[in-house]
C-alpha cells in the first residue's frame, strides 16, 4: 500500500472560513474551467493556455529555477497575470533520462507551488501519475489532474479522479510506444483508457486527451500526432491538450537550443489550435495567449464564422 501523505498546510492568505467554503470555491472553479474548456473544444473560444510551473531540479527547460518557495510563488503569479487559464504544477521530471522520486519528495516539491497557484485565483492542475500525489493536490485546491501516465501506471488514479470529481488529462506515451498508423495507435490506447476510467466512475465530461508529443515517439510520429488531432477530436468528442513548448523536436527542426525555441513553439501551438486542440501547455504564457487569440480570430474570419 502506498504511504499516506500529510494534509496540505493551511493557506496563509485569507483562507476560506471552513472546509465547506473551500469545497464550494473549488467546485465553482472546476465547473467554470469545465465550461471554458467546453467552449474551446467547440471552437467557440480560443484554446486555453496552461502555464507550466516545474518545481523540479532537473526538468529539461527550467529545472532548478522554481524550486524555492519565493521563486515558485513569483512564477505562479506571473503565469496568472499573463493570462493563463490553468497553472500546471509538477514535482517530478518526465524527461527520458529522469528518475522517479519518492512520494514525500514530490509532495515537498509541489507544496509551495500549489499554495501559491491557488492564491492567484487561477485554476490549478497537478502534473503527476501517482494517485497519492494527485489526492494531496486536490486536497490543496487543485481542480485538474494531469496524468502523464494516462491512468495506466497505477489504476488507483481512476478512483482518485472519480471520487474527487477533478478534471483528468489522460496522456499517451510515458510507458507506451506506437507501432503502425499513429492515429490508430492513439485511438486504441484512448479507447481502453476511457473505458477503464468510465468504469471506475469518472464522468465523461471530466476527461481530456493528450497525444503525448515528445514521449516515446520518433520525430515522424510526433509530427503525425498533429495530423491525428482532428480524427481524435471527432472520434471521442473530448477536449484535446497539446504540449509542444520548447521540446526537443522543435530543436531538431530549427537547430535552436531550449531557450531559443519560442518562435517554433508558437508556430507549433498555432497548428495544434487549427487542428482542434482546446488546451495548449506552455512555458511562455503571454506570447501564447496572444497567439491563440489571433489564431482564433483569424480562423473565424477564414471560416466565415462571426461571434
Amino acid at each position: 500500500m502506498a504511504s499516506e501523505l500529510p494534509m496540505p498546510r493551511p493557506f496563509p492568505h485569507d483562507p476560506p472560513t471552513s472546509e465547506h467554503d473551500m469545497t464550494l470555491s473549488q467546485t465553482s472553479t472546476r465547473e467554470a474551467l469545465g465550461r471554458q474548456i467546453k467552449r474551446a473544444h467547440r471552437g467557440a473560444s480560443a484554446p486555453l493556455i496552461m502555464g507550466i510551473l516545474n518545481t523540479t531540479p532537473d526538468s529539461f527547460s527550467d529545472g532548478g529555477v522554481y524550486t524555492q518557495e519565493a521563486s515558485a510563488a513569483r512564477r505562479a503569479l506571473s503565469i496568472a497575470q499573463e493570462g493563463a487559464a490553468i497553472i500546471d504544477v509538477g514535482g517530478e521530471s518526465t524527461r527520458p533520462d529522469s528518475n522517479p522520486v519518492p512520494l514525500e519528495t514530490e509532495r515537498a516539491r509541489i507544496a509551495a507551488g500549489l499554495e501559491a497557484s491557488v492564491r492567484t485565483g487561477c485554476a490549478v492542475s497537478c502534473d503527476t501519475y501517482k494517485p497519492d500525489i494527485a489526492r494531496y493536490a486536490v486536497q490543496a485546491g487543485a481542480v485538474m489532474i494531469n496524468d502523464v501516465g494516462g491512468m495506466t501506471i497505477d489504476p488507483a488514479m481512476r478512483c482518485v479522479a472519480a471520487e474527487s470529481g477533478a478534471l483528468i488529462v489522460i496522456m499517451h506515451g510515458l510507458r507506451e510506444t506506437l507501432a503502425g498508423d499513429v492515429t490508430d495507435g492513439l485511438s486504441v490506447f484512448f479507447e481502453k483508457a476511457i473505458h477503464d476510467a468510465l468504469a471506475a466512475g469518472v464522468a465523461p465530461e471530466s476527461i481530456i486527451l493528450d497525444p503525448g508529443i515528445g514521449f516515446n515517439k520518433s520525430d515522424a510520429q510526433n509530427i503525425a500526432c498533429f495530423n491525428a488531432l482532428p480524427a481524435l477530436r471527432h472520434r471521442f468528442d473530448m477536449p484535446l491538450l497539446v504540449g509542444i513548448s520548447r521540446k526537443s523536436l522543435l530543436g531538431r527542426l530549427t537547430g535552436r537550443d531550449v531557450q531559443g525555441r519560442l518562435p517554433a513553439s508558437l508556430a507549433a501551438a498555432t497548428i495544434a489550435a487549427r487542428q482542434g486542440a482546446a488546451i495548449i501547455r506552455v512555458h511562455d504564457v503571454a506570447p501564447h495567449v496572444d497567439a491563440m487569440r489571433v489564431t482564433h480570430a483569424l480562423s473565424a474570419v477564414t471560416s466565415g464564422r462571426h461571434e
